[in-house]
């Protein structure tokens, strides 16, 4: 199989546990570019989230954002977006502050990141992780025809699952998933990485078994589940390396470009 298309995650795949690139990562990229494989950057993040990213490195790269919720080209120009409304995301905050969920909600809307205090612990850690500045305020102030693109909850791991239950059961048209043992993402029925990953390759005229992937988490189990090679990083939950055969080295030891060298995508 020749492979034409490279898919990955950014938080515990793309850069270590430092959230740094690393040197072999970024050879990998610019290895790929230079043979004209497209490499996608695909996160839970917004776009100002990831921008950061390839300035700091000195590359561009199409990005899907919001787990699904929004494609972007590599010049930044919108290729689709699917979100719900400022009406469906005011309920779904008013179900946690009312239940006193032991969480911190975040609103995001196009590249705005909205947050009741910023002063959350939680939050201030988020901004440095993210190198972007959230905004106070609340869904109240949206106005009717803004498109949300995602809710995330910042959660005790010990109280993820039970908020993550009630979630899914109030709200079954949308879409609640895990991205890392403290964290929730919601969004809009239907949006995932793995169908995100399949449009961007018909957009593409490339089918999705000759694309690669890479992931570390439950979040990224649709798309790695849509191409034809998906990679689990070493770091990934024991219970997901029992689910993919190929398991490539963690994200603090190139296994990104280790995985992309035994494929032949990227010389030695």
């Amino acid at each position: 199989m020749t492979y034409k298309i490279v898919f990955s995650d950014v938080d515990g795949t793309l850069l270590d546990s430092a959230h740094r690139l690393s040197p072999g990562t970024l050879y990998a990229i610019e290895a790929l570019q230079e043979r004209g494989i497209p490499f996608v950057i695909v996160s839970a993040r917004s776009p100002s989230g990831i921008y950061p990213i390839q300035e700091e490195y000195g590359f561009r790269c199409p990005v899907i954002s919001y787990s699904g919720g929004l494609l972007l080209d590599k010049d930044r120009n919108i290729l689709r977006s699917d979100g719900f409304s400022a009406d469906t995301a005011r309920q779904v905050i008013r179900y946690i502050e009312e239940r006193r969920f032991d969480c911190t909600w975040n609103l995001y809307c196009g590249d705005t990141w909205i947050v009741r205090d910023r002063r959350d612990p939680r939050v201030r850690r988020e901004e440095e992780i993210v190198r972007a500045r959230a905004a106070e305020g609340t869904p109240e102030s949206l106005p009717d025809g803004t498109e949300v693109g995602k809710i995330l909850c910042m959660c005790r791991p010990e109280c993820l699952s039970d908020i993550e239950r009630q979630l899914q059961a109030a709200f079954p048209a949308l879409s609640v998933v895990r991205s890392s043992e403290i964290l929730l993402e919601i969004m809009q029925k239907g949006v995932s990485k793995g169908n995100a990953v399949r449009t961007f390759c018909q957009m593409h005229h490339i089918l999705p078994e000759e694309a690669v992937a890479f992931g570390d988490h439950y979040n990224d189990v649709a798309m790695l589940e849509a191409v034809g090679m998906p990679y689990l990083m070493g770091n990934a939950p024991q219970a997901l390396k029992d689910r993919f055969p190929n398991v490539t080295d963690s994200n603090d030891d190139d296994g990104i470009c280790r995985a992309l060298t035994e494929l032949g995508l990227v010389p030695r």
